[in-house]
């Protein structure tokens, strides 16, 4: 029967203490919030044959409302349901998940994923024949069958700058603006990244167990380049294996609340800005996102203007818009609090 715990998160940031020694394959952890037919297909995937000799599945509850733990226990008896109490967010959700796993091998996959076959094996093959790959992450289609870009560069001054002002996607076949999306690649072939998405890891648990989990500071969003970030400082490659394959739905979670979750977006970059770069470099990406976001509402709310009946997702993309410059004008940078957790 599926063991249903209530957990209260701890207030250490990024630590993970296992509470118990690694006897499986594969620990996947899930963190869900109103997403229960998402999760539904999620656990469903996981359910086929598979030639993993020993896996686990932890369902991290965040205080759902819409049935999700109840469908998980009736559905899914096999799935340890973890009840956190709370809204704690994608990163301190997922840190309790991996406190209780027990495989050498930690797969953080979103409520909005189906893993397809033989993905979990191949990225599993795929690092235990390369020791010094830390993370890994799979070829990723989204719902509507188009290739999700799932790898990209870490950020910095000059690729914002190109995302500013388009000039990635003016010119998606130049290396020198597409250091951020990477658009000159088709991700059709295996290599080293900088940041893999957050929709799916795989993680070696000694990589863990030395760079630490996720950077609970980080509510929703924000957290992926962090965790990236530090295992490259650590030493640990991140490889993009795209044998193995998944499809993920996106926006489970945001999609029950949009603006929120833009703002958030925009509120967890500040954050990684402040922790990770100079005082002079998050000045400069407060302009450039400054810049970028009110050339945005003008044209928006233009465009609006303009044509008679206009949709209401142009309004809506203005109004996202006007929220973060708002953002950005009461904030010049996030909390100086967060300078002294850099490459923790």
């Amino acid at each position: 029967m599926s063991a249903a715990r209530q957990v209260s998160g701890k207030n250490d940031l990024t630590r993970v203490s296992f509470e118990q020694p690694a006897t499986l394959d594969v620990s996947i952890i899930i963190v869900s919030w109103n997403a229960k037919d998402y999760l539904r297909k999620c656990l469903k995937s996981l359910a086929q044959p598979t030639s993993l000799a020993s896996m686990e599945i932890i369902v991290v509850d965040n205080a759902s409302s819409d049935g999700s733990s109840e469908m998980v226990a009736s559905e899914f008896p096999s799935v340890r349901l973890i009840h956190s109490g709370g809204n704690l967010g994608f990163a301190k959700a997922n840190n309790i998940g991996m406190r209780l796993s027990r495989g050498r091998y930690l797969g953080l996959v979103n409520s909005d994923v189906e893993v397809l076959d033989d993905c979990l094996s191949r990225l599993i093959e795929g690092m235990d024949n390369h020791p010094r790959i830390g993370m890994s992450g799979p070829f990723v289609f989204g719902g509507d069958g188009k290739i999700q870009r799932s790898c990209r560069g870490f950020p910095g001054v000059w690729n914002m700058f190109c995302r500013c002002l388009a000039l990635d996607h003016i010119f998606p076949s130049c290396r020198l603006f597409n250091g951020y999306q990477l658009l000159h690649w088709k991700q059709d072939s295996e290599r080293a990244v900088d940041i893999l998405s957050g929709c799916f890891w795989l993680a070696r648990r000694e990589a863990v167990e030395q760079v630490g989990g996720l950077d609970e500071g980080f509510f929703m969003y924000g957290e992926d380049m962090d965790w990236c970030r530090r295992f490259h400082n650590a030493g640990w490659e991140l490889r993009f294996l795209p044998s193995a394959r998944a499809i993920h739905y996106g926006g489970a979670s945001s999609a029950n609340a949009p603006l929120r979750f833009f703002v958030e977006k925009q509120r967890a970059d500040l954050q990684y800005w402040a922790k990770h770069h100079s005082i002079p470099a998050r000045l400069a990406y407060w302009v450039i996102s400054l810049t970028h976001h009110a050339i945005r509402a003008l044209g928006q709310t233009a465009g609006g203007l303009a044509r008679k009946g206009a949709r209401g997702d142009v309004w809506f993309k203005a109004r996202r818009s006007v929220a973060c410059v708002r953002l950005l004008l009461t904030r010049l940078w996030a909390s100086p609090k967060l300078k002294s957790q850099a490459n923790s």
